[in-house]
């Protein structure tokens, strides 16, 4: 449920149009499809490995694992945290912003500062309700995922009663394969995996998941099913009832879809729903977020505040401070520019180096038991790599110079860090081993 709520989130109710405007028509729907097939082969990654090792902190604790603690590892793993530190407070903000948008659709006469302000206060409420124990934090999410399914449930029933054929009827130059074509496509794909975003959040509490071996591929792999499903439906259906021209140019178009269908007060319920929907997937996100850090510095590869534990609820309490406020202050930057480089810098920091992850993990540490084993391998790796690589490659110059330069500025960081404390590669003990200090 914790997948699912941090998949659904705000992603799908904002990104219809930026989506649709990608390709100019309904053809960008394709976007979903390979999203959903990038999301499957990358799931099964993550299964994998959180299988594997199921610790808090998932892909920095897998790298750090794989990759050896007392050399390269430490730079993978570091590198890792860097981008998660930087990128999962602009993630959890997105959604927030998109909340303030939809907000707009009760409240029309809102100013600009009165939505960053409404999407700061989002944030600051989803971080009051992570700062609590894990079981507590459960009931939340089950409460929250019943009202993301009856909303997800009402949008595809409205749209099965209502659908009008020919409203999907594509442009004359829909599969002209120019190179637009393929860069929209690219920027479609972008979108759906910035919204498939979350089947892997149950590694990063692997360490409080109960029979993690066989609980955590379940998850990632149900909730890529489950979602995808959901969000072609969802997106099939309101473009099936709303002209598709409207759709993108719509900036709440849930609610415009539910008003060009009731009048009165139904589009308003929808749109409250929408908001708790948002907020819940901010919540599940935010409590996945919170772990990484607090895992590195229980490590001692981090500040030492983050590995700070409330001293009756035993959650990571700083941690949870830290990742709501710094999300809190995210909010005030815009939103289509913020999903892009968000994408690109997970994929060239951290979604490219978990791919090989497992590949490393088969020749270089076999000692580890692998109670998951990947479906087909090596293919879903291949799949995987490819396309996040066209992902990356279709996003622009100026993202991808953004995404490189932070990962330059992460290996300087290391490095300083690395000589301060006289850590790989600037420590080897006398075999001419880098030496683990205490």
């Amino acid at each position: 449920m914790v997948n699912i709520l941090t998949m659904i989130g705000a992603g799908p109710f904002i990104t219809i149009p930026l989506l649709l405007q990608t390709m100019g028509g309904p053809q960008a729907l394709i976007g979903w499809i390979i999203g959903a097939i990038i999301a499957t082969c990358d799931g099964l990654v993550w299964a994998e490995l959180g299988a594997a090792m199921p610790r808090s902190g998932g892909g920095y604790q897998y790298l750090l694992a794989i990759y050896s603690p007392q050399r390269l590892g430490r730079l993978m793993s570091f590198l890792f945290l860097w981008q998660a530190v930087v990128s999962l407070p602009l993630a959890l903000a997105s959604g927030a912003v998109g909340f303030s948008h939809y907000a707009t659709f009760l409240y029309p006469a809102m100013t600009t500062w009165q939505s960053k302000t409404l999407a700061i206060g989002v944030c600051l409420l989803s971080m009051m309700l992570i700062y609590r124990r894990i079981d507590r934090v459960g009931r939340w999410g089950m409460a929250f995922g019943l009202i993301v399914l009856v909303v997800v449930a009402w949008i595809i029933g409205e749209g099965v009663l209502n659908a009008r054929l020919e409203r999907l009827a594509l442009p004359p130059d829909a599969w002209h394969l120019s190179r637009g074509f393929w860069l929209g496509l690219g920027s479609a794909t972008l979108y759906a995996m910035y919204d498939y975003a979350g089947y892997n959040n149950v590694c990063n509490v692997g360490g409080e998941v109960l029979r993690p071996e066989v609980t955590i591929p379940r998850s990632i792999v149900a909730a890529v099913l489950v979602v995808g499903t959901l969000y072609f439906a969802m997106n099939l259906t309101i473009i099936s009832v709303m002209p598709w021209q409207e759709a993108m140019r719509s900036q709440y178009v849930v609610s415009d879809f539910i008003a060009q269908l009731h009048h009165g007060s139904a589009a308003s319920v929808m749109t409250v729903l929408i908001l708790v929907t948002i907020l819940a997937g901010l919540f599940a996100g935010m409590l996945g977020a919170s772990r990484i850090p607090y895992a590195a510095a229980v490590d001692g590869r981090f500040f030492h505040v983050f590995a700070h534990l409330h001293p009756t609820g035993r959650f990571p309490s700083f941690s949870v401070l830290f990742v709501g406020l710094a999300s809190a202050i995210c909010c005030l930057l815009e939103l289509n520019a913020l999903i892009t480089a968000l994408m690109v810098v997970y994929i060239i920091i951290g979604a490219l180096p978990m791919v090989a992850a497992v590949t490393t993990l088969r020749r270089r540490r076999p000692d580890i038991q692998r109670p998951f084993r990947m479906w087909l391998y090596p293919l879903p790796s291949l799949v995987a790599g490819i396309g996040w690589i066209y992902i990356v490659a279709t996003s622009g110059l100026m993202y991808i110079l953004a995404g490189l330069g932070l990962l330059a500025i992460g290996i300087g960081a290391y490095l300083w860090r690395a000589k301060r404390a006289a850590e790989w590669p600037f420590y080897a003990g006398q075999d001419g081993c880098v030496s683990m200090l205490p």
